[in-house]
């Protein structure tokens, strides 16, 4: 430390966070070497000097110079303000929170400034509408680096099996995950998504509840569903072959029959019914045939 300078700041973040319930972002600004700065003039912001995210001078705390976007978002704790550290916290954060910080302390005529940089990843959880595979679930979250590593837990810690995953880079060269789960059974209690950076060990999730009657709704509906299905494709297969065979049994009343004064006329006429019998027989025959085959499949 230079003997012109009286003191030098230290700023980090404690933590970023993404949760629908509990959203802080906390970051903490040290003088150093410690000394008090209660009397100091004690100044957050993002682009501006002019526009404080938090203003605090001559030992008051000057809501009113605050920029509109973060009025009643922010707080000091000056609770170690005797010591030179004080700790900003924003609350409510946003992706748009993204981006340069700059602490700021006056002291007279000295004043000193540090800026870090602050990365607020999302995580997001969606929840598709159930069908007769089950349920799917997907989990989208951007703004990392290096590429994290990314599971599904449940509410034990045990890693479920993604259906997919997969990745894209933006232009700053940021990670965008995504990952599909389906939970083909009945399943209640916490599933989250977890985000790890391999590098720092930096840890984020998101998770969601699913309850008992839910998962139990969804195996009726899926239930529902599947007979639905089944019932679906049986119509189809038998109106198919009730076509075919009136359209044959036309055909074969419209061919050129044997005339009314032939001997052999009442020997056609029994053979036309008997055809239209046989078709009958053989559509009913193929119907279920097709049928087996398609659930075996199934």
């Amino acid at each position: 430390i230079e003997h012109n300078c009286p003191f030098l700041i230290n700023v980090y973040t404690t933590s970023v966070k993404w949760d629908p319930n509990w959203n802080v972002l906390c970051s903490i600004c040290q003088l150093s070497p410690p000394q008090s700065a209660q009397h100091m003039e004690i100044r957050w912001f993002r682009n501006r000097y002019t526009q404080p995210i938090y203003l605090y001078k001559a030992g008051k705390d000057l809501y009113g110079e605050t920029t509109s976007r973060y009025v009643e978002r922010t707080e000091l704790l000056k609770d170690a303000i005797g010591e030179g550290k004080v700790t900003l916290r924003i609350f409510n954060v946003s992706v748009d929170d993204d981006g340069q910080y700059h602490c700021f302390f006056r002291d007279g005529d000295f004043s000193e400034e540090d800026i870090i940089e602050v990365k607020v990843t999302d995580i997001q959880i969606f929840v598709h509408p159930p069908n007769t595979k089950g349920l799917i679930m997907e989990c989208h979250s951007g703004g990392w680096f290096p590429q994290p590593q990314m599971d599904w837990r449940d509410s034990r810690g045990d890693i479920l099996l993604p259906t997919s995953k997969s990745h894209s880079q933006d232009g700053d060269k940021l990670f965008n995950m995504k990952m599909t789960l389906l939970l083909r059974d009945a399943h209640s209690g916490n599933v989250a998504c977890y985000l790890r950076n391999p590098l720092t060990g930096q840890e984020e999730r998101t998770s969601i509840v699913l309850a008992e009657t839910f998962t139990c709704f969804l195996h009726l509906v899926s239930k529902a569903l599947v007979s639905l299905g089944f019932i679906h494709h049986f119509a189809l297969i038998i109106i198919s072959s009730v076509v075919v065979d009136v359209v044959l049994s036309v055909c074969l009343y419209q061919r050129q029959r044997v005339p009314d004064s032939d001997p052999l006329f009442a020997l056609d006429a029994i053979w036309a019914e008997d055809m239209i019998v046989f078709l009958w027989v053989l559509m009913v025959f193929i119907t279920m045939l097709i049928s087996l085959i398609y659930f075996k499949m199934r």
